[in-house]
């Protein structure tokens, strides 16, 4: 179907209006193929689950909303961007046909089926976006900009930080701390020959590789978050319980992108009166100190981000003012020219790398020539 949209020829900032164009082939032959997927996958005990409906209502109900779905997972076509809620749309098209029956008995346990989908479905479908976003040029859809943690996906980190996990037993929860054997260090990520090397087999390393196709510069400027998080000492089991409450606090629980998610029958909006109240990931709360010391724009002024909002690194020094900038950076500050230390932002003097004897080096400049300690945003 990209190829049969081609996109416009010429110089552009904003995305391609060819993907309008893409769209409209994608909806022209949806409805054909979810019905040859859905009658031909689900039994009649489960349409009749859903409220004894005749045929036509099935067919126009049920089905309607699960096209509604699979077609919010590629992105606006108003508005040429994409973002994570079209990546949360197809985890609920895919929820859609597992609360159908299509995936048999993968529900009662085993765990077969749960690792097919991820791997043989959900990184197919990001490899589709990502071509498209190349293809069409599509914006990020509200995208925090250094401040997020990334411009538009959020879900193969959880899945790839799992597969990097160590192995447990299917009555055990979820891993706390610690990797498998043989897996990669997170500060791997920052490498960018380890990250090729691993991009083909393991979900987080192939997002960190599609940030590596399309941005350019030292990974800890232009993905600070990543960056720190891939300081965590305590192994892949703790990124991964970071990564799914982060995703709780700033996809599950932000406005701006459920307001988009439709609710029907299939997912209801039952609102439960005894429901925990969503907690603020500590990468928000971080900067909550910071903004309230914020100086006052006036009046009439419009309102920042939250992380937007320039930092108050602690034990900054004396005369440095406080500006926009990474929270708690583990970035290499020098400056250039001059064989004396500095001193960042943070107060503490820069004496430069380790000497080679006591850290392997990478080429200067590029990502793999990171060093020193971080401090991940729930490494604390």
């Amino acid at each position: 179907m990209i190829d049969e949209a081609p996109p416009e020829k010429g110089p552009r900032r904003f995305g391609n209006v060819s993907f309008r164009r893409w769209h409209e082939i994608l909806q022209g032959s949806v409805r054909g193929l979810l019905r040859e997927v859905l009658l031909g996958s689900v039994s009649g005990e489960v349409w009749e689950g859903w409220g004894g409906l005749d045929a036509n209502e099935k067919d126009g109900g049920l089905v309607a909303e699960v096209e509604g779905y699979f077609m919010g997972s590629w992105g606006s076509r108003e508005r040429l961007d994409y973002g994570t809620g079209h990546e949360l749309s197809f985890l609920a098209f895919l929820g859609c046909l597992w609360k159908l029956g299509a995936f048999g008995d993968g529900a009662k346990g085993g765990g077969e089926v749960e690792r097919g989908l991820v791997l043989g479905v959900f990184e197919p479908y990001l490899k589709v976006v990502r071509r498209l976003i190349l293809t069409y040029n599509l914006e990020p859809a509200g995208s925090h900009g250094v401040w997020g943690l990334d411009d538009h996906s959020f879900l193969p980190y959880i899945f790839g930080s799992a597969q990097l996990t160590r192995p447990i037993a299917e009555s055990e929860p979820m891993p706390l701390e610690g990797s498998a054997p043989g897996a990669p260090r997170p500060s791997d990520v920052a490498k960018p020959a380890t990250v090729d090397l691993y991009r083909d087999s393991n979900m987080y390393f192939s997002a960190i590789g599609f940030i590596n196709d399309v941005k350019k510069g030292p990974f800890w400027e232009h993905s600070p978050i990543l960056f720190d998080i891939s300081g965590i000492k305590d192994g892949w089991g703790k990124i991964n319980k970071g990564m799914i409450k982060m995703f709780n606090a700033e996809v599950l629980s932000k406005f701006p992108v459920v307001q988009h998610f439709p609710f029907g029958s299939l997912f209801s909006w039952d609102q439960d009166p005894e429901a925990v109240k969503a907690t603020q990931s500590v990468h928000m709360a971080s900067h909550g100190a910071a903004t309230a010391n914020m100086p006052s724009a006036g009046a009439g002024a419009g309102t920042a981000a939250p992380w937007a909002q320039a930092t108050r690194m602690p034990g900054a020094a004396a005369g440095v003012p406080s500006g926009s900038g990474i929270p708690y950076s583990r970035a290499p500050l020098t400056n250039v020219g001059s064989s004396a230390p500095t001193t960042p932002r943070g107060g503490a003097p820069d004496t430069g790398p380790p000497p080679p004897t006591s850290f392997p080096q990478g080429q200067p400049g590029t990502a793999s020539n990171q060093f020193a300690v971080t401090k991940a945003p729930w490494a604390k």
